[in-house]
């Protein structure tokens, strides 16, 4: 066998496999049986001759040979999605750039640049997603999003170390806040000092495999308790005016705040530093500068200022 060998349902299992991150998950995402979804990257692996994917406890990624699989992969597959378009009689000139974001940029940075974008009628359709900071990349890689905005600590190092690099480009650097009920003792003080809120109950958002819980205040002694979890994070702020726990968050990113919430400042560690930044893939050029661009780069600067 060898690479004529390799069909397009082949490559489409791949790209999933690849993005989502699980043979269960792309097999959910296609729609297929996961035995289904082994035996194309069986029937792969054999054309090429090479492992296209290591497994590891929790998911799969890509090897060397995978991943340079799957740069070929995204550009057939992306060609045929032309060519189908263009038999078709589509003559659409619109632009289409699709955009993922971590869960705290969608309320500002993104609503607010797609609403100036609107206002200006550039013609550029954007479609935009959600995601962890681990799917968002896989996504980018798996070129089925060109933009990603993601949040970064220091040091900031680029997301992934896989080839070609990313393209990373600074927005913006925020401070990261603890909100509080308006009537707890930390509010009255201004400040919360790290040993005091260990124990206190926290509302974070359910963290997957190998990802944090957020909302929870980095590098916290001991175990934190959690007592609810909310991927919304204004569900989290109406969690904590209720007076249910505190929780973590970036003030400069919400467009509003529930009355009964306060921000304050932790003592007795390190001040924590959050970047936004905007990420691409080297050959998604065209989708790395444009009116969308233009628009966020904007909005993070009012933001900064």
């Amino acid at each position: 066998m060898g690479m004529t060998d390799v069909t397009l349902v082949g490559l489409r299992v791949l790209r999933e496999v690849a993005e989502r991150g699980t043979f269960t998950a792309a097999a959910q995402g296609l729609g297929y049986t996961q035995s289904a979804v082994s035996r194309q990257v069986a029937a792969l692996e054999q054309a090429t001759g090479a492992r296209i994917f290591d497994r590891f406890p929790g998911g799969v990624r890509p090897t060397g040979a995978g991943r340079a699989l799957l740069r070929h992969a995204v550009a057939a597959l992306d060609a045929l999605e032309a060519a189908d378009r263009e038999l078709r009689g589509a003559r659409d000139t619109t632009s289409r750039i699709r955009l993922g974001y971590f869960p705290a940029a969608g309320a500002v940075l993104v609503a607010d640049a797609l609403a100036a974008l609107r206002s200006e009628g550039p013609g550029v359709r954007v479609t935009t997603r959600e995601g962890s900071t681990p799917a968002l990349v896989r996504a980018l890689r798996s070129g089925t999003l060109d933009l990603a905005l993601l949040t970064s600590r220091p040091p900031h190092r680029s997301p992934d170390t896989d080839a070609p690099p990313l393209r990373v480009e600074p927005l913006l650097e925020t401070r990261l806040a603890l909100a509080v009920p308006a009537d707890s003792r930390f509010a009255d003080r201004g400040t919360a000092d790290v040993e005091d809120i260990a124990g206190e109950p926290w509302i974070a958002g359910p963290g997957g495999a190998g990802e944090p819980l957020l909302g929870v205040w980095p590098g916290l002694p001991g175990r934190p308790r959690i007592a609810h979890t909310a991927r919304d994070w204004l569900t989290k702020l109406h969690l904590v005016a209720a007076g249910a726990g505190i929780t973590t968050a970036t003030p400069a990113l919400l467009p509003v705040v529930p009355p009964g919430v306060r921000f304050v400042e932790v003592t007795g560690v390190a001040e924590e530093v959050r970047r936004v930044s905007l990420v691409s893939l080297p050959d998604r050029a065209a989708a790395a500068s444009g009116a969308l661009v233009d628009a966020l780069r904007r909005r993070a600067a009012d933001l900064a200022g």
